[in-house]
């Protein structure tokens, strides 16, 4: 990709990846208050201005990396603080919270293809070419982010859901992977073996999301 191409592919992405990744960590934060955790609302993570939530590296440099390269496109922001002790329930209440990210996601997805739709019902129209290529970035970059967290390892989403899924004793096996957790994760990025896993989960989503609107 020159760089012409560059500068233009993040004019389109820039919207959906700052949404898409800090919508997620906003919904944890939300969640994790309505059970009774106050840490992020405190800290006034609860907010949909991605200025509170952006990392350099991971809500920056690694899409424009990613879409530079024409790999995966995917990132992360700062994580939403999550006090688990606080939860009035915190093994079942974990549940809700780490599961919020990856439901955004999918909303946000469902949006997206939503606008997709409508901009192609007006194919005469001046913006109706760009809103689709922005429409197709917010799909792909929300399924990624929404099966990537998925992945049952701690500590991503899923392995957190596994966690407050599991009997005590397995939770506790699992739950101890979690300081390796993003070692492990950087392994597989590395190697085909992420995308070997990610890519029918993704396909399965893609179905759906055709399936509904006719995309």
């Amino acid at each position: 990709m020159n760089i012409d191409q560059l500068i233009q592919t993040i004019a389109l992405a820039a919207i959906p990846v700052l949404f898409a990744i800090t919508l997620h960590e906003a919904a944890h934060g939300y969640v994790a208050r309505y059970f009774g955790d106050m840490t992020a609302y405190q800290q006034g993570r609860i907010s949909l201005n991605p200025v509170r939530h952006i990392d350099p590296v991971g809500t920056i440099l690694l899409p424009v990396l990613t879409l530079w390269m024409g790999g995966i496109l995917f990132g992360w922001a700062k994580p939403v603080p999550v006090n688990f002790a606080a939860l009035r329930n915190p093994k079942k209440d974990m549940l809700w919270v780490a599961l919020a990210g990856p439901a955004s996601n999918l909303f946000m997805a469902f949006c997206w293809a939503a606008i997709a739709k409508i901009a192609l019902a007006f194919p005469g129209n001046y913006y109706a070419v760009p809103l689709v290529e922005m429409a197709k970035i917010g799909i792909n970059i929300n399924v990624v982010l929404m099966v990537l967290n998925l992945l049952p390892l701690p500590p991503l989403d899923g392995g957190r859901i596994a966690v407050s899924m599991l009997p005590h004793r397995q939770a506790y096996q699992l739950a101890k992977i979690e300081p390796y957790g993003m070692f492990i994760l950087i392994f597989l990025a590395v190697t085909p073996v992420l995308w070997w896993i990610l890519k029918p989960f993704m396909g399965v989503v893609y179905f759906i999301i055709r399936s509904v609107f006719g995309l």
